[in-house]
């Protein structure tokens, strides 16, 4: 059973390690790997830091002397427990399987999860380390105790169960722990390594332990895959401090990279590569791969020398902690090849690889190779013949022709033989190298510059400016010839003895630094104003304005699926075959790039030699810039596939901090909202992408490129659902992202009770003012059937006083006639008298239509129309008519004035009509009131018929009723003999239309007095 057990084991392990994330590349050297360093001195850090872990949600957290740091790959929080102490040093952490976060402090062990934090206060004395099994179960180890409980505790529900010297663990204190691939546990401590088998602890010894005194004892471990166990030993002594237990047998490690050192060992690691990492008190990192060692310490940038741990978290990247600070360690896609790796200098002009896979770099003092990752250096003690190494070139038979100061030669067998001119000189300054199909090697030579075509070793011929321009690249014609890439930026092609030249139209001062030409004779050139591209004779220039990332291009390559590789300014840009194919056919169409920036590794420059770039067998592409040599695999770009996950991690109201927790309900009238969100992406963070949307609000997703905040003005009251999505340095989007409900409350004008109250009151006032213009209809339609009433009553009583009495009287003459036709001389008086009779109902008639039709409102003059109404009375009667008017006529309303008419026309008819006088006298006068009087000399008028009018008749009765429609005073004077007078005055605000100024007044005061 127990080798069932092993064996089920290590296959489950081995498949789960298969199906795992990717870990740093272990072919690589540590220099070779993106190293960031995150140190107290520059405030990233305010304590010492002990260990980091991952927890399942994406964060980081760090254990330091000063408590507990949260860190998104961007930025560094103090974490404290809500509604507990502060916590103080924290010198472990787990990250539990469940999502919890385990938390160990130097007086107790404590967890937080589901934003619950259980303190386990019944233990005491520091926590050291912790560990989850196989099974879930939760080991701790203590020393400094101060109980009586053992240095070894399992978690049992919310309570310790220990194990001390009774059960077999003989240590006053335990430091670490480790599970081996069989299910077992590991303690080790100052009393040395114990093993837990079932309920069961036997003691082991390292050997360092037995030949030393006064050590630290164990302070680390770690177990590999092949069931071994690596010890570390915690103090310097004697012996390296370095062992391997395997089936019972300590092996000190041995390597001679170590050149015999004995290590104080502090934290070991084996990641899913299976490399063992050793950090030491005080010589920084080691690492161990297949028997070998490499050292990093803070002399290579490290933030400091005394290492307290390591971490491999989902993505693959290695984290460390030190005294100094955090480090971290990954793989970017772009290879570095620098001194550090070997290179004999920081000058490197050119690199080349050969057929038999050597890559060839000319650097300043030496030839440098690199062969099955091992660098070796020709310098002048070794045979170079010179100090600086310009181009290179490797010709059909193998042969190396390498430029050598201002000199040429062919590196063959171990010796340098040079080439030179026909005269025995030197060549000259070397800068490039091409041969073509008829294997003649043509050269670009400086002092003086001129093109050279070899052959057999032999200059054959001199091409010198101005018969040829000058060049700063060449590359072959695979069909004939040889192109150049000129200084003044065209393209040119030199065959058969003859120059075409192809221009490319991109300014001046932008030389083609290097030319790559196709099988198919597809001709590309790298400038610093774009790539050029030649085609059918044609010459186009692709820049940022076709979606080029930048326009400032070093060399360029093609790898062996005949995409285009461009080192550019910006990074590496790759542009797939097929968009190519798609832009020579379209020049003005925009390119898809991919781009390898800063982050992954590149590093572009320019080199004044070639080749610039290089493609080897196995079809990696090499770039020179001058200080290093890059290498990238297009055929194993790896791609982190992890989609980051997403949070919502602080919400600020007005600058006031709200729980980011779904559900919160904001105050009302928040004027300034700020979300704050994070993804966490620990590879490259610098080149998380993220997108927002407030739900309710934005109508499309908002872009937000690496910005981490949200910022919302006056959002109205109502519920709203913040989503924020995000993507990892690789473009893998996380598309649930992470969401955030909340509701801003309405203030009380922004209720709904509110709204319904301004909506009824809206509809009231509506509703009132409809009722008002009803009413004001109404009335103004009463007034015009009043009015219509009232004429017709006033025609009713002219027609009953006069027209219908004289038709009346009419009649009765006539009937009198026919009664005495006999009598001719009566019945002629009385036709004499019919005829009179007549005529007077027609005059009646008339004066009757008159009234109707006649009105001032085009005159605007009252003082024409009374004018025209004795007139009237002076041809029906002998009466003697007076009219007088005193002030200047005002503009009048004209009802208002029509109904002032109507009184006084129906006054002066009664004068000439009824009163048997001899006179009339009209007076208008204009002041502050309008006044009208008629005055009569006739027989005047019974007191009881003024008063109340006489029956049957609606003169007197009309006039009344007129001048109270418009409030107006009115009066009739008269008694019996003494004849009539009949008065109206007007108030000026009724009838006139604008007051009188206190000039006028004045004016109208003075005239008055001055006609006094």
């Amino acid at each position: 059973m127990p080798v069932l057990r092993s064996i089920s084991r290590r296959f489950l392990l081995v498949f789960c390690f298969a199906t795992s994330l990717w870990a740093v590349d272990p072919n690589r050297h540590i220099s070779q790997y993106a190293h960031t360093a995150w140190r107290i001195q520059d405030g990233a850090l305010s304590a010492t830091p002990n260990v980091i872990v991952q927890t399942a949600d994406g964060y980081l957290w760090i254990a330091t002397h000063g408590g507990l740091v949260r860190f998104d790959g961007i930025r560094f929080v103090p974490w404290e427990p809500p509604n507990a102490k502060p916590l103080s040093a924290v010198f472990s952490l787990l990250a539990g399987k469940d999502g919890s976060l385990w938390i160990g402090t130097g007086t107790n062990l404590a967890r937080w999860k589901d934003a619950t934090f259980t303190d386990f206060s019944g233990s005491s004395g520091r926590v050291n380390s912790i560990l989850e099994d196989s099974h879930g179960t939760i080991w701790i180890t203590r020393s400094r105790i101060h109980d009586a409980m053992g240095p070894l505790c399992q978690v049992v529900g919310n309570k310790l169960r220990c194990y001390d010297k009774a059960d077999g663990l003989n240590t006053p204190g335990a430091v670490v722990l480790a599970e081996d691939f069989e299910g077992d546990l590991w303690i080790g401590g100052s009393g040395g390594l114990f093993r837990r088998t079932g309920d069961s602890f036997f003691a082991y010894e390292p050997e360092s332990l037995k030949s030393a005194r006064g050590l630290e004892g164990v302070a680390t471990l770690a177990a590999a895959r092949d069931g071994s166990l690596w010890v570390g030993i915690g103090r310097r002594g004697p012996s390296l401090g370095l062992e391997r237990l395997r089936r019972g047998v300590w092996t000190p490690f041995v390597s001679p990279q170590l050149k015999g050192s004995a290590l104080a060992v502090s934290a070991l690691f084996i990641d899913r590569e299976n490399t063992v990492w050793v950090g030491t008190l005080d010589e920084g990192i080691f690492r161990i791969c297949a028997g070998k060692a490499e050292h990093f310490s803070s002399a290579d940038g490290l933030s400091g020398d005394a290492v307290s741990g390591f971490y491999e978290d989902r993505e693959g990247n290695l984290w460390v902690t030190t005294s100094e600070g955090i480090d971290r360690f990954r793989d970017t896609q772009v290879l570095t090849f620098s001194t550090r790796e070997g290179l004999s200098g920081a000058e490197v002009y050119s690199v080349l690889a050969a057929q038999d896979g050597t890559i060839w770099m000319g650097n300043h003092g030496a030839l440098d190779s690199l062969r099955k990752g091992t660098v070796t250096s020709i310098d002048p003690k070794h045979g170079l013949p010179g100090q600086g190494v310009t181009s290179l070139l490797e010709d059909h038979a193998g042969d190396l022709w390498v430029g050598v100061d201002d000199a040429l030669f062919v590196y063959e067998r171990g010796r340098f033989i040079q080439v030179k001119r026909s005269d025995g000189s030197p060549t000259g300054i070397v800068l490039g190298l091409i041969e073509n199909r008829d294997h003649d090697v043509w050269a670009e030579l400086l002092l003086p510059t001129r093109l050279a075509r070899i052959k057999h070793r032999k200059i054959v011929e001199e091409l010198p400016t101005p018969q040829i321009p000058a060049a700063a690249s060449l590359a072959p014609d695979p069909r004939d010839g040889v192109w150049l890439g000129l200084v003044n930026g065209d393209l040119a092609r030199y065959r058969d003895e003859r120059l075409e030249t192809f221009s490319a139209s991109h300014g001046q001062n932008s030389p083609v630094r290097q030319v790559l030409v196709s099988a198919e004779g597809l001709v590309f050139g790298a400038t610093s104003g774009g790539l050029i591209a030649w085609h059918d004779g044609k010459v186009q220039m692709l820049t940022s304005q076709n979606g080029l990332p930048c326009d400032a291009i070093d060399s360029l390559l093609a790898d062996n699926d005949s995409a285009l590789w461009l080192y550019a300014q910006c990074g590496l840009i790759k542009i797939e075959n097929t968009e190519i194919e798609r832009w020579l056919e379209q020049p003005t169409l925009s390119v898809k790039t991919q781009v390898l920036d800063a982050f992954d590794g590149a590093r572009p420059g320019s080199v004044p030699f070639s080749p610039h770039a290089t493609r080897s067998s196995d079809g990696k592409l090499w770039f020179a810039n001058e200080n290093v040599v890059q290498v990238i695999n297009p055929e194993h770009l790896t791609q982190n596939g992890v989609p980051p996950p997403v949070h919502v991690e602080q919400i600020l109201a007005d600058h006031k901090p709200y729980s980011s927790l779904n559900g919160v309900r904001l105050p009302p009238l928040i004027r300034n909202l700020e979300i704050d969100y994070t993804a966490l992406s620990l590879v490259t963070p610098q080149k998380v992408l993220f997108r927002y949307k407030l739900e309710g609000h934005d109508p499309e997703w908002v872009d937000a490129g690496t910005r981490r905040q949200a910022f919302y003005n006056e959002l109205p009251p109502g519920r709203y659902r913040f989503h924020v999505i995000a993507c990892n340095n690789d473009g893998v989007w996380n598309e649930e992202g992470a969401t955030w409900d909340f509701s801003v409350a309405p203030a009380w004008f922004q209720t709904i009770w509110f709204s319904i109250l301004c909506a009824t009151g809206v509809l009231f006032v509506v509703w009132m003012l409809y009722l008002l213009r009803i009413r004001q209809v109404t009335r103004t339609l009463s007034v015009r059937f009043d009015e219509r009433l009232a004429e017709r009553t006033r025609m009713a009583r002219e027609l009953h006083d006069t027209f219908l009495q004289t038709i009346q009287g009419s009649k009765l003459v006539a009937d009198n006639a026919l009664g005495n036709l006999q009598d001719p001389i009566r019945t002629r008086r009385a036709l004499e008298q019919l005829s009179q009779w007549l005529d007077r109902a027609t005059q009646e008639g008339r004066a009757a239509l008159h009234s109707l039709r006649t009105s001032t409102t085009e005159a605007n003059d009252l003082a024409a129309a009374f004018q025209r109404a004795l007139d009237d009375c002076r041809r029906e009667t002998s009466m003697t008519a007076v009219f007088s008017s005193a002030g200047d006529a005002r503009e009048m309303h004209p009802i208002v004035r029509d109904e002032v008419y109507r009184i006084g026309y129906e006054a002066i008819r009664n004068a000439c009509v009824h009163s048997s006088g001899t006179r009339v006298d009209v007076v208008l006068s204009y002041a502050d009131d309008l006044s009208l009087e008629i005055r009569d000399n006739g027989v005047g008028i019974d007191s009881a018929v003024a008063t109340a009018g006489r029956d049957g008749h609606y003169g007197l009765k009309g006039m009344r009723e007129r001048a109270s429609r418009i409030g107006a005073r009115l009066t009739v004077a008269s008694s019996a003999g003494s004849g009539t007078e009949v008065r109206v005055v007007v108030p000026g605000r009724v009838v006139f239309r604008k007051p009188l100024t206190p000039i006028e007044k004045i004016k109208r005061l003075l005239k008055r007095m001055f006609h006094k």
